[in-house]
């Protein structure tokens, strides 16, 4: 007779918006263990059971295989009294308790959505808000905690029969991908002028039009705003800082590549890993001698 054991697992750190859900969902299925898990204010909350055996390899698991993005604080696992639940679900997050928010940064967009990005017969190509449960927008369009799309920026955007399809898929990488979103039903790009009259024509096109006459071009993403203009433009740079009233501190500068990057700055082995992880956060790096940087920046 198989034995049956239930745990209540309480998992708190940074794993909300890294794919948790969906491997907790993942992992159980592949052990046969029923239950459900969710997200509540301060974390992720699973309840599981089945065979003793099964039940064991899952907490081992739980730590051991958790998502790259994830950081796991503090695993709690309480004994409960089996139900005889069947199958294995996730359920809408509860929004009560003592708020302890720790949603995961911003990734920077996964080679799997680069790639679908630069597909002409993808149904995204060319879609700049393209995301997955691996990268994409985090803490940025987060509302409120628990994280889920009512209580993220994407809360208007109801998704399409193929979106909805993937989120709900478990095979999908937008397994439970809270920002998933395509040209069909996700947020669309506008250019608007100084007085917020729509201009026609390709919004990228006439935003690259603006930026080589040295314009200033603000960039309206789904967490804010990004100023931007050429960085080899003095009369631009100086202008923008001018507007900012940032007499001293640095602009960053946005690279395609780390190719075009080492055409700029001194970059080592360390520069080299931060400028290409996940996180593509901004490095402070010497400038090469020549360097095609305005002054000003």
């Amino acid at each position: 007779m198989t034995t049956l054991k239930r745990v209540d697992v309480h998992v708190e750190g940074v794993v909300q918006g890294v794919g948790f859900r969906p491997f907790v969902h993942a992992l159980a299925r592949r052990l046969g263990l029923a239950g459900r898990v969710h997200n509540d204010v301060n974390g992720v909350h699973i309840e599981v059971e089945g065979a003793l055996a099964g039940v064991e390899e899952f907490l081992t698991a739980l730590e051991r295989d958790a998502p790259a993005l994830s950081e796991i604080e503090r695993v709690t696992v309480v004994s409960a009294r089996p139900t005889g639940h069947n199958g294995f679900t996730i359920a809408a997050g509860l929004p009560s308790g003592p708020l302890r928010p720790l949603v995961r940064a911003d990734g920077a967009t996964c080679d799997d959505c680069l790639r679908e990005l630069a597909d002409p017969a993808d149904r995204r190509h060319g879609y700049p808000f393209i995301n997955c449960a691996n990268c994409g927008p985090r803490f940025t369009i987060v509302r409120g905690v628990p994280y889920d799309r009512p209580l993220t920026t994407m809360a208007g955007f109801g998704m399409c029969q193929a979106c909805a399809a993937e989120y709900h898929d478990p095979g999908n990488r937008r397994h439970h991908a809270q920002p998933t979103c395509c040209p069909a039903c996700g947020p669309r790009l506008r250019l608007r002028d100084a007085r917020g009259t729509e201009l026609c024509g390709d919004p990228v096109a006439g935003a690259v039009t603006l930026l080589r006459a040295g314009r200033v071009v603000a960039v309206k993403g789904l967490g804010g705003f990004h100023l931007a203009v050429p960085a080899a433009d003095e009369r631009a740079a100086a202008l923008l800082r001018g507007r900012k009233h940032r007499e001293e501190q640095p602009f960053a500068v946005m690279a395609a590549d780390l190719a075009q990057a080492r055409r700029l700055c001194e970059i080592d082995e360390h520069a080299a890993e931060l400028l290409t992880g996940r996180a593509r956060p901004i490095v402070l790096l010497p400038r090469l001698p020549g360097a095609p940087v305005a002054a000003s920046v």
